[in-house]
C-alpha cells in the first residue's frame, strides 16, 4: 500500500500544478455585451456612461451580472438622457435579464417586439418616457413579471385584457398616459399597487379593482362606479351591474335587538292599515264623481291606448288608469326593424359596456359591448320634435330602405326623455378619419382609386335613397361615410331630418348645406346632390369645408375651389397626396367638373343622382381598362410600395 501511494503522490502533485498554470476561463457575457454596445451605438446617451468594448459588460454603470459573471442581469439606466426609439434587436437579446428599467429618460416611439422574449424579467420601468403606441403587446408575454410601470407615457388605445396573464403582478401603474375604452377586468388578488389616473377611459370600473382608492381612477373621461362615483347609463336609467346595491339599513338591521325589531315591525303594520283605510276612502269618493255613462269597456280602451306611449293632458282619468301599464310596457320595449340580426332586449343594453364614439350633430355614438360579446353602435338623439307616432312612422319607413350602400337601421327605441337608434357596427371607421386622419401620422394616404371607388359607392347608396325611397338625406358628410369590413361605402344617418322640426337642417348640415336650405330650412333630393357635390371636393382637395373659411360668408367650399382655378382647370386645387400618381389628371378634372356641376346655386342645374353616378361609373370602366397608370415614386407600385388597391381602403377606428 505504501508504495503505491509513493507512486500516486509525485503524479497528483505534478496535476494541480498544472492545473494552476492554466489561465482562468474569461466568464465574459461576449453575446449580450454586443447588443448592449449595439443599443447605445444606436441611441444618444449620457457621457457618463462610458461603455468600452475593452472592459467587462458586468463592469459597466447600470449593468448587473449574476456570481458567474456569465449574463447580464440587471440593466438599470434611469436618467441617462437615452433618446429616440428603442432600437430593436438590442435589448431583446438580453435574455437573461431579471430587471430593466430605462426610466426618466426621452425614449420614444413603441416598445419592440422582440421585449417578448424577456420572458424571465420580474420589473420592468419604463414611466417618464415619451414612448408611444398602443399597450406594448411584447409586455403581456412577460409573464414572470411582477411589478410594471409604464406611466407617464404618450400610450394610446385600450388596455387589454391580456393584462391578465401576467398573473404574477403585485404593481400595475398605468397613469398619465392616453389609454381610452372600458377597463378590463383585470385579477387583482395578488396587487397591491394599481393606477390608471389621468387617461381617457370611460364606463364601469370592474368589480375586482374596486378595492382601489379613488385616486388610482381619477382624471378619466368617465368612469364611474367602485370607489368613483356610482354608473348612470349612456341612456336612461339603469341598476348597476351586478344587480342593485346593498341597502345600508339591511347591514344594521342584524345589529338590531330583538324588541327593536318587533317595534319597526308594529310600526310597518299600522302604517299599512292606516294606508289601506286611506285608499279605499280615495275609492269610495272617486266612484261618487263618476258620471252616469258607462265606461269604455276596457279592452277597446285598452286597443285604442297602448299605440301612445305619452298620455296626452286632458285626457280622462279613466284612460290615464288603463293606458298607465301599457306606457311601463313601451317604455321597456326595443323596437326591433324587419331584417334584424340581432335578440337583445333594452335591459341587455342598459347592462353593456359603452364607449363615446363621437359627438356629432344628430346626437352621440356609443360602441355598446353587451355580455354575450355583440356590439352594436347606439346613437342617442337630441332635440327631437317628432311624436311617438311620428317618429315610429319615419324609423318604419327608414328600416324599409335596403341597400348594400346603406348603413341599415336594425332597432330603436322612443320614450319621453330619450330616443335611440341602433345600427351594426362598422369597425373600419369613417370616411372623415380615412381622408383627415392619417395626414402626418405616417398612415396610408388614400389613393386615387380608391376615392373614386368610394364616391362611386356613396353615389350609388343616395341614388337609391332617392329613386326607391323617396328619401332626402339631408346630413351627407364625410363623417357619415363609414367603410364596412370588405372596404364597401357605406351612408349612416340618413333621413333624419323629419323627426328634428323645421329648425333643424340649417344647423345639422353646416359646411354642405345648399344655399336654398338656409332659406327654406328643409332638405330636399336637389339639396342632397349640392351636398354630395361638396364630399367630392372634398375627396378632390383633401380639405374639409371647415378647413375653408372666406370672411362673414362662413364655410364655402365651392367658393375656394373657384377662387383657385380662375378661367381655367389648375393642378394647384387637388390634393397634393393625388400629385404622386400619373395619368389620372383628365379623369380628376372629369371628377372637379361633376363636383362644381353638382354644388350649382341653382337647384334644377343640378344634375340627377342616377347621372352623377353614371359619369363616375364611367370614369371607373377608364380606370379599370388602364394598364399604364402609375405612382411617381415606383413605376410598378402604388402608395408606399403597394399595387393601387381596387377596393376601398380600411380605415382604422377612432
Amino acid at each position: 500500500m505504501l508504495a503505491a501511494a509513493s507512486v500516486l503522490w509525485p503524479a497528483v502533485v505534478i496535476f494541480y500544478l498544472f492545473l494552476l498554470s492554466c489561465p482562468r476561463v474569461d466568464s465574459e457575457p461576449a453575446q449580450e455585451k454586443q447588443a448592449l454596445l449595439d443599443f447605445l451605438s444606436q441611441v444618444p446617451h449620457s457621457p457618463r456612461l462610458n461603455w468600452t468594448a475593452s472592459s467587462s459588460a458586468c463592469d459597466w454603470v447600470g449593468v448587473g451580472c449574476d456570481s458567474t459573471r456569465s449574463s447580464v442581469h440587471t440593466l438599470r439606466l434611469p436618467g441617462a438622457d437615452l433618446v429616440g426609439p428603442i432600437p430593436p434587436n438590442t435589448i431583446g437579446r438580453l435574455t437573461q435579464l431579471r430587471v430593466l428599467s430605462l426610466r426618466s429618460n426621452r425614449l420614444s416611439g413603441p416598445v419592440p417586439d422582440d421585449f417578448s422574449r424577456l420572458t424571465l424579467v420580474r420589473s420592468l420601468y419604463l414611466q417618464d418616457n415619451v414612448l408611444s403606441g398602443e399597450f406594448p403587446p411584447s409586455v403581456t408575454q412577460m409573464t414572470r413579471l411582477t411589478r410594471l410601470d409604464i406611466s407617464s407615457n404618450d400610450f394610446s388605445g385600450p388596455i387589454p385584457f391580456a393584462v391578465n396573464n401576467l398573473n404574477h403582478l403585485t404593481g400595475l401603474l398605468l397613469e398619465n398616459n392616453n389609454f381610452s375604452g372600458t377597463l378590463p377586468s383585470i385579477d387583482s388578488d395578488g396587487l397591491t399597487d394599481f393606477s390608471v389616473a389621468n387617461n381617457r377611459l370611460n364606463g364601469s370600473i370592474p368589480a375586482s379593482l374596486s378595492k382601489f382608492p379613488a385616486s388610482a381612477f381619477a382624471g378619466n373621461l368617465d368612469l364611474c362606479g367602485g370607489p368613483l362615483t356610482p354608473c348612470s347609463p349612456f341612456f336612461g336609467q339603469s341598476p348597476p351591474p351586478g344587480g342593485p346595491p346593498e341597502n345600508p339599513v339591511s347591514k344594521k338591521s342584524k345589529k338590531l335587538s330583538t324588541g327593536a325589531i318587533v317595534g319597526i315591525a308594529f310600526g310597518c303594520a299600522l302604517f299599512s292599515l292606516l294606508l289601506l283605510i286611506v285608499l279605499l276612502l280615495c275609492l269610495s269618493r272617486r266612484q261618487r264623481r263618476q258620471p252616469a255613462d258607462p265606461p269604455k269597456p276596457p279592452a277597446a280602451a285598452a286597443a285604442a291606448g297602448t299605440r301612445d306611449v305619452q298620455v296626452e293632458a286632458g285626457t280622462s282619468s279613466s284612460k290615464d288608469d288603463i293606458t298607465g301599464s301599457a306606457e311601463v310596457a313601451e317604455r321597456n320595449k326595443l323596437v326591433f326593424l324587419e331584417g334584424g340580426v340581432y335578440t337583445f332586449d333594452l335591459e341587455d343594453l342598459l347592462r353593456a359596456s359603452a364607449e363615446v364614439l363621437g359627438k356629432g350633430s344628430v346626437g352621440t355614438s356609443y360602441k355598446a359591448v353587451l355580455e354575450d360579446g355583440t356590439t352594436v353602435v347606439v346613437k342617442r338623439l337630441k332635440d327631437v320634435a317628432a311624436s311617438k307616432k311620428e317618429f315610429d312612422g319615419q324609423m318604419e319607413r327608414l328600416g324599409q330602405i335596403k341597400h348594400e350602400n346603406l348603413a341599415p337601421l336594425r332597432a330603436y327605441y322612443y320614450s319621453k326623455d330619450e330616443k335611440l337608434l341602433v345600427h351594426d357596427f362598422l369597425s373600419a371607421g369613417s370616411l372623415s378619419a380615412l381622408l383627415h386622419g392619417s395626414r402626418g401620422s405616417g398612415g396610408t394616404p388614400l389613393d386615387w382609386d380608391n376615392r373614386l371607388k368610394i364616391a362611386i359607392g356613396v353615389g350609388r347608396g343616395l341614388a337609391h335613397l332617392h329613386h326607391s325611397g323617396k328619401v332626402a338625406h339631408g346630413n351627407i358628410k364625410s363623417s357619415n361615410i363609414l367603410l364596412r369590413p370588405d372596404h364597401a361605402a357605406c351612408i349612416s344617418d340618413f333621413g333624419l331630418n323629419p323627426v328634428f322640426g323645421s329648425s333643424s337642417p340649417t344647423n345639422r348640415i353646416a359646411g354642405y348645406r345648399a344655399p336654398e336650405v338656409v332659406e327654406t330650412r328643409k332638405a330636399t333630393l336637389k339639396s342632397d346632390v349640392y351636398s354630395f357635390g361638396i364630399l367630392l371636393l372634398e375627396l378632390l382637395t383633401g380639405k374639409a369645408p371647415d378647413q375653408v373659411s372666406l370672411g362673414e360668408e362662413g364655410i364655402d367650399l365651392p367658393k375656394w375651389v373657384h377662387s383657385v382655378v380662375r378661367e381655367e382647370w389648375t393642378a394647384e386645387v387637388f390634393d397634393v397626396e393625388l400629385m404622386r400618381y400619373t395619368n389620372i389628371e383628365e379623369e380628376m378634372v372629369q371628377m372637379l367638373q361633376l363636383a362644381m356641376a353638382c354644388v350649382s346655386a341653382v337647384p334644377d342645374q343640378r344634375p340627377e343622382m342616377a347621372e352623377a353616378v353614371r359619369v363616375m361609373e364611367e370614369m371607373n370602366r377608364t380606370l379599370s381598362d388602364d394598364s399604364l397608370r402609375q405612382s411617381s415614386d415606383d413605376p410598378s407600385k402604388g402608395v408606399e410600395g403597394h399595387s393601387p388597391s381596387k377596393n376601398c381602403a380600411v380605415v382604422k377606428a377612432e
